[in-house]
């Protein structure tokens, strides 16, 4: 998958990391799914998705890494015991998706390989053009 299990260390930390690892092996590859599909649900209007989720050790960019990681993170968070340490993650998956936002705006642009169009030229960030209908005022 695209998060490894030393991405979640660095998020969460050692001891953390082994009661979250003790969850079921499905329930952690669907939540590292989802997550990677609700972080490309921000970014897949403007850039590749599946250049930026096949890419593998240092060739990832590390903010959608750790960002991703908190998603699965939170989700996994659910099904712990009497939600355990959900405060932290409800606040940082909250961080995730405003940073998720703010690229969606174009506040934000990351180091990211670009969506290409049809025509295999690479999307433009932050532009778009949108005309009205050509008003005819023959009388």
């Amino acid at each position: 998958m695209f998060v490894e299990a030393e991405d979640y260390k660095v998020v969460i930390g050692d001891a953390a990391f082994k009661i979250i690892s003790q969850a079921d092996p499905d329930t952690v590859f669907n939540a590292e799914f989802e997550a990677v599909e609700e972080v490309s649900g921000y970014l897949r209007p403007v850039y590749d998705t599946e250049a930026i989720f096949s890419a593998v050790g240092n060739r990832r960019n590390r903010l959608i890494v750790m960002y991703t990681a908190d998603i699965v993170l939170y989700n996994l968070s659910a099904c712990l015991p009497q939600k355990m340490g959900s405060e932290i993650r409800k606040e940082r998956y909250d961080r995730a998706i405003r940073w998720l936002e703010g690229i969606q705006a174009g506040r934000i642009v990351p180091d990211l390989p670009l969506a290409k169009d049809s025509d295999g030229n690479g999307a433009t960030i932050g532009t778009s053009w949108h005309s009205a209908p050509k008003l005819n005022h023959d009388w």
